[in-house]
């Protein structure tokens, strides 16, 4: 069977003064590449079997999502701690994408921030845009989605 190497992709270097648009091309270059992200999730995908959930249209799904939470929280949490909220109808096995293997940067995932609002919505995400410590304040929350699938999660912003 051949086989085909992958390399580890190349570091990009991110400005820390670049603007929303801006972010949103960087954020669709980190998701195509290094995120890694369209191996699992689709955009735009009607009907049959999803791994993970659709992604067309989550920027304004975002704002309503999980109770109490704005978009950019949601999008946060759902990157950090993707194990915190389960989406009814799919099963928990997204990677934490700030950790090996992926290990996206603060920076980086600001920018799939943007891109995700994008999609469906209107991105207001910048590079100042401070998130919640996703190291420290964590507590036990109750994640939601299919019954065999709850189970207790950390979380930072619940």
């Amino acid at each position: 069977m051949p086989q085909k190497q992958l390399l580890p992709p190349a570091e990009v270097e991110i400005a820390a003064d670049l603007t929303t648009d801006q972010m949103v091309k960087v954020g669709f270059e980190v998701v195509q590449q290094k995120g890694l992200c369209l191996t699992c999730h689709t955009i735009g995908k009607a009907g049959g079997a999803l791994r993970f959930p659709d992604l067309a249209g989550v920027g304004d799904r975002a704002k309503t999502r999980k109770p109490g939470f704005d978009d950019i929280h949601y999008l946060a949490e759902s990157l950090y701690h993707p194990d915190a909220f389960i989406v009814p109808g799919f099963n928990p096995g997204m990677p934490t994408i700030n950790k090996p293997p992926i290990g996206l940067t603060d920076k980086e995932i600001l920018c799939v921030i943007a891109w995700l609002q994008s999609l469906g919505g209107t991105p207001s995400v910048t590079m100042t845009t401070k998130l919640p410590d996703q190291s420290r304040g964590l507590r036990r929350v109750q994640s939601t989605g299919h019954p065999r699938n709850r189970r207790r999660a950390w979380c930072c912003c619940a």
